[in-house]
């Protein structure tokens, strides 16, 4: 299952960040969204590891522990991690990740310096992207070359 975010405006509603509010329902609802790190990884497609490197390293906050230690994530959890995966996917560094997040726990008075980081990497997309658009023309080219020889 992924998890999709809208593209929406900065900025928290009823203490949300409206680029995490979830458009997928959630298994279960907010107050008894407790997930193992086994379910996480189905709903997420991320491995154990991966989700453990994320806490060990400040990209996901502390993780809420049941009485015997067990991680127990929530749905804000899986909100986070789905928009982590889309900033994956722009070929942002893990560095910025981190940075990010540790930009968005601490208030508000870091939006600016979120909306640059952001700002900035959308702007590396849109460069994939035209390099990506000119190598489909050119194998469009090619393709059309082989089809008309066939």
């Amino acid at each position: 299952m992924t998890l999709a975010h809208p593209v929406a405006p900065s900025g928290p509603v009823n203490g949300r960040d409206l680029c995490l509010a979830k458009l997928a329902d959630y298994p279960r609802p907010d107050g008894r969204d407790h997930y193992t790190i086994s379910e996480v990884v189905t709903l997420t497609g991320l491995s154990a590891h991966t989700l453990r490197w994320y806490e060990r390293i400040g990209l996901l906050e502390e993780v809420d522990r049941s009485h015997t230690g067990q991680r127990r994530y929530n749905n804000r959890d899986l909100e986070w991690l789905s928009f982590v995966n889309k900033l994956r996917l722009t070929g942002m560094t893990v560095a910025d990740m981190v940075r990010y997040g540790e930009l968005s726990r601490a208030g508000e008075h870091t939006v600016a310096e979120r909306r640059e980081l952001l700002e900035a990497t959308r702007e590396e997309v849109r460069s994939r992207i035209a390099a990506l658009q000119d190598t489909l023309g050119v194998l469009d080219h090619k393709i059309g070359i082989y089809s008309a020889k066939s």
